[in-house]
């Protein structure tokens, strides 16, 4: 049996990325050297949201792509085969400010790889990590420097975000006891 409780609802989801959209346009004062790119599968729609409020903000286009981990990843031998997704970077990382996006920020390792993925593409100035949820657990030396929430959560629990891009019927986010 398992337990659900909401970290989001719709509205709150929609003023935390807000708010981390406003809050990459602060620390960025050049906002024609910014690009995102949402890891797949969760980042994808949230870096998609932020390039959408970030162009708001900027009144002008924020290019914005989405990159696949699974190659990369430090866990391929515990994988039969690895779920591969669509990479697609439509523009020059080269001197770059990447804005990496992710739903959830766990332990680090998939933005590990996220890493080793864009720079197999190309050589950013920095990059940067946004999430929608920090929920702790660090096995590596990473910290998302945009966050949505934090929340605490144990290793018996995990956090399912639901959005209407996914075809849920309103974006939520909850921890679910296992």
């Amino acid at each position: 049996m398992s337990e659900n409780k909401v970290v989001f609802n719709a509205q709150s989801l929609q003023r935390a990325l807000a708010r981390i959209a406003h809050e990459i346009a602060e620390r960025n004062e050049s906002a024609a050297d910014v690009v995102l790119i949402g890891i797949q599968r969760g980042g994808v729609h949230v870096a998609t949201r932020l390039a959408k409020l970030l162009e708001t903000i900027w009144s002008r286009p924020v290019p914005h792509g989405t990159i696949d981990v699974g190659m990369h990843r430090d866990d391929i031998p515990q994988h039969v085969a690895p779920q591969v997704h669509p990479t697609n970077i439509p523009f020059d990382l080269d001197g770059k400010i990447v804005v990496l996006a992710d739903d959830v920020f766990f332990s680090g390792r998939t933005v590990r790889a996220a890493l080793d993925a864009i720079h197999d593409l190309g050589r950013p100035s920095s990059i940067q990590l946004a999430v929608l949820i920090d929920r702790g657990h660090r096995e590596l030396p990473i910290k998302p420097d945009f966050v949505g929430k934090n929340v605490a959560t144990t290793l018996k629990e995990r956090i399912d975000v639901a959005l209407r891009e996914d075809g849920a019927a309103e974006d939520s986010a909850s921890i679910v006891t296992l």
